[in-house]
């Protein structure tokens, strides 16, 4: 946020977030495997399904952690969960941020605050067998 002093008051201008396009196919990949951010910056992170499968054997979130999570254990339980979207409620405390869930030819945007503390937030899809196939990747904060 940038303050602008008139004659009178201090204005306060908002910076529009900084947009980054993630793209998540029938390969089970992301696009991006690393976003680098600085502490406090807000992005607006949009995820678009790209390929031709049914929503129901191919869709897409993207998941962000919080730094000293345990992926595996995350996936593990995420799978287990498609009554919740693939989303492990008794997990929910480990999340920085996540997209609904889509299907292909669909896009969803997320707003996140990048914390303060500088350091690797794993992202991630939890929509089964996309993890290990790298539908994951790293949000870098400097």
């Amino acid at each position: 946020m940038l303050t602008t002093a008139t004659a009178d008051r201090s204005v306060q201008l908002q910076t529009a977030p900084r947009l980054v396009v993630v793209l998540a196919g029938d390969d089970m990949k992301y696009s991006l495997n690393e976003i680098t951010a600085k502490r406090g910056e807000v992005l607006r992170i949009r995820l678009t399904a790209i390929g031709a499968a049914p929503k129901a054997a191919m869709a897409h979130n993207l998941v962000i952690l919080r730094l000293g999570s345990n992926q595996i254990a995350f996936v593990e339980a995420a799978a287990q969960a498609k009554a919740t979207d693939y989303i492990p409620a008794a997990m929910k405390d480990q999340i920085l941020a996540s997209t609904i869930l889509i299907g292909n030819g669909e896009s969803t945007d997320i707003e996140v605050k990048v914390p303060a503390r500088a350091g690797t937030y794993p992202f991630l899809c939890t929509f089964p067998g996309h993890f290990i196939k790298g539908a994951r990747g790293s949000l870098v904060v400097k």
